[in-house]
């Protein structure tokens, strides 16, 4: 009998194993291309393009969430997991530092601001693109904030990965 609990463990360890550490699975430097659906906890879903192209981009390059990034790791080709991503590997905290108040100038005379509506602006000085949504707006100044919509969610993505392309790194 313990020679059968013995053998299932190594087996199941085997397993495992393999699962984590494939030298098959996706790997930081390789490319990959995934289908994937985002979903909020109250089941809303916020993206997906599981009718469309898939999404491709190489892993370890920060181009996306770091949650996504991770849950993707080790899975191979034809593989499909949900993972439930929390608001540290996601957008992050919603912070309300980013929530300023500025002069109106920051519109052309000519544009009258939306109140949720989301725009783009590049900084001078700085040359960086933000992003930011109106929140209120009277003659003189706007309230905008700089969070990304998603800060502050939970995420809950189900990814089927598509395809691997190995990296040099790998």
């Amino acid at each position: 009998m313990a020679g059968i609990v013995i053998a299932a463990v190594v087996i199941i360890g085997i397993i495992l194993f393999f699962t984590m550490f494939s030298p098959f699975g996706a790997k930081t430097g390789d490319t990959v291309s995934v289908y994937y659906t985002g979903t909020l906890d109250n089941g809303t879903v916020f993206d997906s393009n599981m009718n469309g192209t898939p999404l491709s981009f190489t892993l370890g390059q920060g181009m996306l969430i770091t949650g996504f990034e991770d849950a993707v790791k080790g899975m191979s080709a034809g593989d499909q997991k949900t993972v439930r991503i929390p608001v540290e590997k996601a957008y992050g905290p919603y912070r309300a530092d980013l929530v300023h108040e500025m002069s109106r100038s920051i519109f052309p005379a000519n544009e009258t601001p939306v109140i949720g509506q989301m725009y783009t602006f590049k900084r001078t000085g700085s040359n960086t693109i933000n992003r930011f949504t109106v929140l209120n707006y009277n003659s003189s100044m706007v309230t905008i904030d700089e969070n990304h919509l998603l800060s502050g969610q939970n995420l809950t993505f189900t990814i089927q990965l598509v395809s691997v392309s190995k990296g040099t790194a790998s």
